[in-house]
């Protein structure tokens, strides 16, 4: 399949390739076109039909999406983005280069491409930042019959309202009432919109993605309409762009608990990505020469009782286990807004009370285990009585760095990771080497 792309491809062969591209599912499509040199994925995108190649730019990671945009010709890119949905616009104008961006705008319709800026300006994971400019608005005086001939139109147009009831807007625009599907199809067609109308409920730009989840979760509608704080209508967010954006946020999370900064895919420039890995892996070496000093101290220690140095990676990583727990209940609170920096203590108080149990029966275990394994009753207090302390320290800073460092103005999701790794791992060795010190007379 490759190679007859890079073939349609050399050819120029544009009919020939979207006949190729455009039955498979996007996700292969997309694929397939990674999969060529930066060249030639150019190229093709400047030989498919604009709709597919929406649909495309639509399908893949923002920072890929944004790449392809910028490596086009400006009238290209604008034909490209005229196809996408207003809110998907402004996310890939909004991360492009202020040139590359006016460029593109400068090509585009001048009220399409003053939706775009005006969507752009707004925060990320707001209703502002999620909606779509287009809303399926009527005037008050409209009957119903204006409405389902709008529905039954074969304008493209019509297909941007899809999942949206009628709203109606009064002369200054903002919304007054709601049409549902099934009073339109009930009433005459001369009736007036106000005679079936009721109230809406309305969200402002600003309200936060949480907020919208909540919203979504307790009301069965598809869509909400969107005011600015003058409370004009200025579009509407769909269930569908609120669910993405809660699934796209908790997978950048997950991506940087684990040191992966950015829609990384591996078929971005290399050296790009070994840079955004290697900010993370560097950090790391100065951590754990750190924790490894802890260890060089205690070198007679070791020396004298070996069976110790097969018990630290234990003590240290069940120990991160248990803070890692704490980390993850830490963001998600962070995330529902249910925690704030100034709850530091209230949280430390919670994840306290569950290491001391975890600690207890984690300690108890795992010093049963070294008892019986060298039959020296204290080995398993050295062991066990460490990992008790250890747990208890990992939850606390598992609990409460996240909101330090959000209140410090850094990413928690990227900083607590590193940091719970290096605590956790100099205070298990401290506590396990000291102890094993205090008794070395009754452990040899």
């Amino acid at each position: 399949m490759s190679e007859q792309i890079r073939r349609l491809v050399a050819e120029r062969d544009g009919e020939a390739l979207a006949g190729l591209l455009d039955p498979m599912p996007l996700s292969q499509a997309l694929r397939e076109l990674l999969l060529l040199a930066p060249d030639q994925r150019d190229q093709a995108f400047a030989l498919v039909p604009a709709a597919l190649a929406a649909e495309l730019l639509e399908e893949a990671p923002n920072e890929i999406a944004v790449d392809l945009v910028e490596r086009m010709e400006a009238e290209r890119a604008a034909e490209i983005i005229d196809e996408l949905d207003s809110d998907i616009q402004a996310d890939v104008i909004g991360e492009l280069d202020q040139d590359d961006a006016d460029a593109i705008l400068a090509e585009m319709d001048a009220e399409d491409a003053a939706d775009v800026r005006r969507l752009a300006a707004y925060e990320d994971n707001t209703a502002g930042g999620l909606m779509v400019a287009e809303a399926f608005t009527f005037r008050e005086s409209d009957t119903v019959g204006a409405v389902l001939r709008g529905l039954a139109s074969e304008d493209d147009d019509f297909e941007r309202y899809r999942g949206q009831h009628p709203y109606i807007v009064d002369e200054n625009g903002h919304p007054i009432g709601v049409v549902s599907l099934r009073g339109l199809l009930t009433s005459k067609r001369g009736a007036k919109l106000t005679e079936i109308m009721s109230a809406p409920l309305t969200v402002r730009v600003a309200t936060p993605l949480d907020e919208l989840q909540d919203i979504f979760s307790e009301k069965p509608f598809l869509g909400l309409p969107v005011v600015e704080t003058d409370g004009r209508l200025v579009g509407v967010v769909s269930r569908a762009a609120v669910d993405f954006a809660a699934l796209e946020r908790a997978e950048s999370e997950s991506l940087k608990l684990q040191g992966v900064v950015g829609d990384e895919v591996r078929s971005m420039p290399l050296l790009l990505r070994s840079r955004r890995r290697l900010a993370w892996l560097s950090a790391n070496i100065v951590l754990n020469i750190m924790a490894a000093s802890v260890i060089s101290a205690y070198e007679e220690t070791l020396a004298a009782v070996i069976a110790i140095a097969v018990f630290l990676p234990m003590v240290s990583d069940m120990s991160g286990c248990s803070g890692n727990q704490a980390v993850a209940v830490s963001m998600r609170e962070l995330s529902l807004g249910l925690v704030r920096p100034v709850d530091a203590f209230r949280v430390w108080i919670k994840e306290a009370s569950v290491g001391i149990i975890n600690g207890i029966v984690l300690g108890i275990l795992i010093g049963i285990v070294a008892w019986a394994w060298k039959g020296n009753p204290y080995l398993g207090l050295v062991i066990g009585a460490a990992l008790a302390a250890n747990t208890l320290i990992a939850v606390s800073i598992g609990g409460v760095v996240p909101l330090l460092l959000k209140r410090l103005g850094q990413d928690p999701a990227v900083a607590s990771g590193p940091l719970l790794t290096i605590i956790t791992d100099m205070a298990g060795f401290f506590l396990v080497l000291s102890l094993a010190s205090a008794m070395m007379p009754l452990l040899v």
